[in-house]
């Protein structure tokens, strides 16, 4: 995790420490359950489609539940079912204010980064909108305490079934726009270490001594990129 100062936010480490209390879940939930880590079989493959009668059942609410738990107390701000070792398409997404109140305007300006209500994606599609692609640094769950510069496309587009069995689609660009392409990785069996450029590749401690406080373009020139 990096610290408060840091001008690079992890993707799905969270940006701050310590993180804020999260919500309460159903008592008959667990808080937390383990997170996979790269190495893994579950994270190189494509996980499963899920049935659409399958959705609304209690055993799928509670895995969708145990996800957000999980998130929240990692704390990141997404998770794919795969990195609890569930092989089925299935992300949750939460931007919370607490998480993002330790950039300056600068940095969310850069970054695109606004909070977002939890949103929750079944059988997520997601296409590309427009030729623009940011570069920034992204950390993972599975990948602990490391982190890399990874281009995305600036907007994308996700359509899908929200925990209800209704279909959804979200377009969005920015930070959130990252988080789900990332997540979608996640259930196709991609981590951001193939999409990143590996010079940049550090652990959070050396990424916050090298580059805290300095904006991207500065960073890429720093790495020669």
């Amino acid at each position: 995790m990096l610290a408060r100062a840091l001008s690079i936010t992890l993707l799905a480490v969270g940006c701050a420490s310590p993180p804020p209390p999260a919500p309460p879940v159903p008592s008959s939930v667990p808080p937390t359950l383990p997170i996979v880590q790269t190495g893994a079989e579950v994270l190189r493959a494509r996980a499963s489609d899920v049935p659409v009668d399958r959705i609304t059942t209690p055993a799928f609410q509670e895995l969708v539940a145990k996800m957000i738990a999980t998130m929240r107390a990692a704390p990141g701000v997404g998770l794919a079912a795969p990195q609890i070792g569930v092989p089925l398409r299935v992300i949750v997404l939460e931007d919370r204010e607490e998480l993002v109140k330790s950039l300056n305007a600068a940095e969310r300006a850069e970054r695109e980064r606004v909070p977002f209500a939890t949103r929750v994606f079944v059988n997520p599609v997601l296409r590309p909108i427009g030729d623009e692609r940011v570069m920034f640094f992204e950390g993972c769950l599975s990948v602990k305490g490391y982190v890399g510069l990874v281009e995305r496309a600036r907007e994308v587009e996700v359509t899908g079934l929200d925990e209800h069995a209704t279909p959804q689609t979200w377009r969005v660009r920015g930070w959130p726009a990252r988080i789900l392409q990332h997540e979608v990785d996640h259930v196709d069996g991609t981590l951001y270490i193939d999409r990143m450029q590996t010079r940049s590749f550090a652990t959070a401690e050396h990424a916050k001594a090298l580059y805290a406080g300095k904006p991207i373009a500065e960073v890429r020139r720093m790495l020669g990129l």
